[in-house]
């Protein structure tokens, strides 16, 4: 069995570990924070104090793909973390009744696991920690490379330093350090050549804010109109509240940078103002019926990146891989984050099985894994975020983005546009466009589907109009500023 040293101890670390620990290889996992404190899982999870991870912290949802990757690869972490407080949505109760008989094979699959990322984080940690073969070394990182530049192929990885100057033998190193990704680094430093990057700016800035229900176990204040989710992104904000564990839940205000009035946001009573005038929201901020958990948090939104040393066909070092987010970086507010984490850092898992050798063949097969699991959502991600702030800037009336043209899709624009507006109506429709939401499905293998794309059709070739939003339309751009003003001045 291999000898592994996965740098970060985060959702793809853990994950990594608790795959490769439980089918007895040894694994050591460096992480920079303190370990997490003991006691009843939520109550350690709230003490867990992890300032090299800021955004655990902020809001995250598990989507479909990440708990078809817990079902499938760690149920019993699945099983903690529902044990815990975590609850699963099931988003088929959103679906439009038309276009289907009822349930669709593969509606078991359309479900969200709602939790704070404190609390998977520490299930996860407790079921590493329970593997004999896995060592969590906490307060250490790695610094940098031991390379052996004498093998056939060019240098392979034989382990690494940490900040304390000890050396870690390893037959594999992974990078699961986030978003930083620590290897470009460690590369750098040893001379390596580091491959460019591919990358797409979010340009969006955003507020978020936690709250626990009075009523514990009681009725919803409203109506979860996204299936797990209430709210929306509407023409020139966003305002989405995702249910979690323990009758917490928290609110996301998404605005475009360089917005003055709205940065009024970080304050609470500009922030609850917001959440009054927004669709679906103001029954949820109503101080009788929940108090906050914090103040409202500034959320600092990282560009899509693909990093090259993830995609590389060959690997500039033989044994060293990137996982999660050290591979791939998408837009937070599409909530994909954690589920291609767990997807990525599993799938890896599979991959060292079976190229037990580290060699060129494990580099191929981890970059072929990259451009089918993570390709895709980067591209989607860039195009979403592109066209998000081209929208919300004609809206506000801001000087047009000097960013380059759109950027390119597998799907034409019109279509998408015809497929949204027939997933109103159409359970067909909606289940796909659910599947690509949820990352199950890719929109190139959604829009590939003749079933679905009959669908699309006849609902676009029909003379009714699609049907209605719910709900009342969300404030203008000039009543949010106004609200936001008058509460400032208030």
């Amino acid at each position: 069995m291999a000898s592994i040293v996965i740098a970060g101890g985060g959702i793809a670390g853990l994950a990594m570990a608790l795959a490769l620990g439980g089918r007895g290889h040894r694994v050591r996992v460096l992480e920079k924070s303190d370990p997490p404190p003991d006691g009843p899982v939520v109550e350690s999870a709230e003490l867990w104090r992890r300032p090299a991870v800021p955004q655990a912290a902020h809001d995250h949802i598990l989507n479909a793909l990440g708990v078809r990757m817990l079902r499938r690869y760690a149920p019993d972490v699945l099983d903690a973390a529902l044990a815990a407080g975590a609850r699963l949505l099931d988003l088929t109760t959103a679906a439009p009744p038309a276009g289907t008989a009822g349930p669709e094979p593969g509606d078991d699959e359309l479900v969200t696991l709602v939790v704070r990322r404190p609390v998977l984080d520490l299930v996860l940690h407790r079921a590493v920690q329970a593997l004999p073969g896995v060592t969590l070394s906490h307060r250490t990182t790695a610094d940098g490379l031991l390379l052996d530049p004498s093998g056939p192929t060019g240098n392979r990885v034989t382990g690494v330093v940490t900040d304390g100057g000890r050396t870690v033998p390893a037959d594999v190193v992974v990078d699961a350090s986030g978003r930083r990704s620590a290897s470009r680094s460690w590369l750098g430093a040893a001379g390596v050549p580091i491959p460019d990057d591919l990358t797409g700016p979010s340009r969006l800035h955003a507020f978020g804010r936690f709250y626990r229900l009075r009523d514990p176990g009681g009725p919803p204040p409203g109506p979860l109109n996204r299936g797990n989710a209430a709210g929306g992104i509407w023409g020139h904000y966003s305002a989405v509240l995702h249910p979690a564990d323990n009758d917490v839940f928290a609110i996301t205000l998404g605005t475009l940078p360089g917005d003055r009035a709205l940065t009024a946001l970080r304050t609470p009573g500009a922030f609850t103002a917001a959440c009054r005038l927004s669709p679906f929201l103001a029954a949820w901020v109503d101080e009788d019926v929940a108090r906050p958990l914090g103040p409202v948090r500034a959320i600092g939104m990282p560009p899509n990146i693909l990093r090259g040393t993830a995609t590389e066909r060959r690997s500039p070092v033989a044994g060293l891989l990137q996982a999660g987010d050290a591979a791939c970086v998408t837009d937070p507010m599409f909530g994909r984050g954690m589920s291609l984490a767990l997807a990525h850092a599993f799938l890896l898992a599979d991959l060292l099985d079976e190229h037990p050798a580290a060699d060129d063949r494990l580099s191929l097969a981890a970059a072929d894994l990259a451009d089918r699991l993570l390709r895709p959502w980067y591209d989607q991600g860039v195009h979403d975020s592109w066209s998000r702030v081209q929208r919300w800037r004609a809206e506000t009336g801001a000087p047009a983005d000097p960013a380059p043209g759109r950027p390119a899709t597998p799907v034409p624009g019109h279509l998408w546009a015809a497929a949204v507006a027939a997933a109103a109506g159409d359970g067909t429709v909606w289940r796909g466009m659910t599947r690509i939401q949820t990352s199950l499905r890719t929109p190139a293998e959604v829009f590939s589907d003749e079933r679905f794309l009959a669908r699309v059709r006849a609902a676009a070739g029909t003379s009714s109009p699609p049907p209605a939003p719910y709900g009342p339309p969300p404030p203008t751009h000039a009543e949010l500023r106004h609200a936001i003003a008058a509460r400032e001045g208030a």
